[in-house]
């Protein structure tokens, strides 16, 4: 299985070559501006909001499948137009393809999203996510839309930003619940995913919703850390538009898959 990583540069990208070179794929990662630190990866540039670029390269490469995983946030040509790009040459030459979305296109509510509960963005960031979902099943109705939230592991952007929290350099929201995951079992899920023929949204979150201010007393206490200086507030308070409670159903995802999804009790015991 020749595994083309579009996005290997990234944190979710990363492990997903490193994973997938453990179980012995040839796998190809591109990156924009950064690297792919893996070993054994064979490293390609390219620029996703350039449409001709990505038809090359796939079209070169010609791997079995395609794993989306780049996005920029604030940017819709390289969160949309890259999506519809990959879509595109990843069809052309009959590639599987496993599309990384977000739960970041609902607006929240306190009921959990099914799978295939429609996009409601509230935000510029959920409105390109939703449009990305709404070109690749346009253009692949067979390729699989990953559904995630909140990604963690070492050197996840998430852990950092509860650190910078705890150090008073940020601020983390009280109502704002996701379902955090760790990098290492959503990459295990998207290789699964793979070699599969799951098609459509479909949710791989963690099972337990936690406020991104209890995440962040979840890693002060893992850490060791004084949590007196945590600086909390509501999105309300702060003004801003952002989805509040998101919690993805993933008991389809839990039913389909090999790999069990942890919660946050579990990643922070």
């Amino acid at each position: 299985m020749r595994v083309l990583v579009v996005g290997g540069s990234g944190f979710l990208g990363r492990e997903v070559c490193r994973q997938g070179v453990a179980a012995g794929w040839p796998v190809v990662g591109t990156c924009h501006s950064g690297d792919v630190p893996v070993p054994g990866v064979e490293v390609r540039r390219l620029d996703v909001t350039d449409r001709s670029a990505v038809v090359h390269l796939v079209a070169e490469v010609r791997p079995d499948a395609v794993v989306a995983t780049s996005y920029r946030y604030g940017d819709w040509a390289v969160t949309a137009d890259g999506a519809a790009h990959v879509a595109h040459a990843a069809a052309r030459v009959g590639a599987r393809l496993v599309h990384i979305s977000s739960d970041a296109l609902h607006a929240g509510r306190p009921e959990a999203y099914a799978d295939d509960d429609p996009p409601t963005p509230i935000f510029p960031y959920g409105a390109a996510k939703a449009a990305a979902e709404t070109a690749v099943r346009g253009i692949d109705p067979t390729a699989v839309l990953v559904r995630t939230s909140l990604i963690l592991g070492e050197g996840s952007k998430q852990i950092q930003l509860c650190r910078d929290a705890l150090a008073g350099r940020a601020t983390l929201f009280t109502d704002e619940r996701r379902c955090p995951i760790d990098v290492g079992d959503l990459a295990a899920a998207v290789l699964e995913l793979v070699d599969s023929d799951v098609a459509g949204p479909l949710n791989v979150a963690g099972p337990d919703a936690v406020s991104r201010a209890e995440l962040g007393l979840l890693v002060a206490r893992r850490e060791g850390i004084d949590p007196v200086g945590l600086k909390i507030t509501t999105g309300a308070a702060a003004g801003v538009v952002r989805p509040t409670e998101v919690r993805l159903d993933s008991s389809r995802a839990a039913d389909l898959l090999r790999i069990r999804l942890r919660g946050v009790s579990e990643l922070f015991a």
